[in-house]
């Protein structure tokens, strides 16, 4: 089978399962850094199982895959990416409250079930509030701010594994750890999770989640687009900090800039490159060890234009 025919084939079988496909599409276009070349195929799946059919579909037939939330941690390279990217479509999935837990599907917007969690009086949720990414996304990297983290609060979690069968797993099984889960090696792809909470008052859950979010706007440069955070914490420290003793606040690539706000945010301050960013992190990684002797680690991941890369 030829590539195109590859491509072929999975754009009509995606159409055949509702999703909606779009030929050389974009990339900058769903990512939160803004940055990124076109993708062969889009497919933007009208739920999680869907998107899970699709892509083991794509490997059966080897036909390079990627399933991706919000894309707030992905950079994808300059020249694209030359196979299918899976995505969830607008308002795709589904969020349910039952007594002090949530079960969301995986391309639900995680301030969308933070939301639910207030609605209906459950607390435990707070420092998720800001967060950009889906639910999947948080599961996947186990995303966690201002103390908290999705370990703590995920129950189970549903995924689809590679024979097309849904498995649910306990929140022992998931492996989480500091932004790692059992998911970044297992193949398998989340569907779903459900969340334990616990009851409180509404007025202080408000009161948290608003403190929180003034806390993001007072100290991260959200007016910009980025990642969030572009490295892990080393141990003993922070990065923003070994970032800002290493002299790099504020020191820029092309259209990529160490945001003089907060040293861990890589931020586009217009018409960054992948390159420029893919640059600016190897400086930084390497001017950091140079002058603090910490090695740092991308909380983003860099995504290959092919699978060869």
């Amino acid at each position: 089978m030829t590539y195109q025919e590859k491509i072929n084939r999975i754009e009509q079988f995606s159409r055949g399962l509702g999703a909606i496909v779009l030929r050389d599409e974009p990339l900058e276009r769903h990512t939160s850094v803004k940055v990124g070349g076109k993708c062969d195929l889009a497919v933007f799946a009208p739920d999680s199982e869907t998107a899970a059919k699709i892509y083991y579909e794509c490997k059966g037939i080897s036909l390079y895959t990627m399933v991706m939330g919000n894309g707030s941690n992905c950079l994808f390279a300059d020249e694209g990416f030359r196979g299918a990217v899976i995505l969830p479509a607008a308002h795709s999935g589904r969020i349910e409250a039952d007594g002090e837990r949530i079960t969301a599907s995986a391309g639900i917007q995680l301030s969308e079930v933070c939301k639910t969690a207030l609605q209906n009086g459950l607390t435990g949720l707070e420092f998720a509030y800001g967060i950009p990414g889906t639910v999947g996304g948080a599961v996947y990297m186990n995303a966690g701010a201002y103390g908290g983290e999705m370990k703590q609060v995920v129950e189970s979690v549903t995924a689809m594994g590679a024979d097309g069968k849904l498995i649910t797993f306990t929140a022992d099984e998931l492996s989480l750890g500091y932004r790692t889960s059992r998911f970044e090696h297992s193949g398998e792809i989340i569907v779903s999770a459900t969340l334990k909470l616990s009851r409180g008052e509404r007025e202080k859950i408000s009161e948290k989640m608003e403190e929180l979010i003034g806390r993001r706007k007072a100290r991260q440069p959200l007016e910009y687009p980025s990642f969030g955070s572009a490295f892990k914490r080393p141990e003993g420290t922070y990065a923003g900090l070994v970032i800002e003793q290493s002299g790099l606040k504020g020191f820029g690539i092309g259209g990529a800039q160490i945001s003089p706000k907060h040293a861990n945010f890589i931020i586009n301050i217009g018409g960054a490159t992948s390159k420029d960013i893919t640059d600016l992190i190897e400086l930084t990684e390497k001017t950091v060890l140079e002058k603090t002797g910490y090695v740092l680690e991308p909380e983003v991941r860099l995504i290959p234009a092919d699978i060869g890369k």
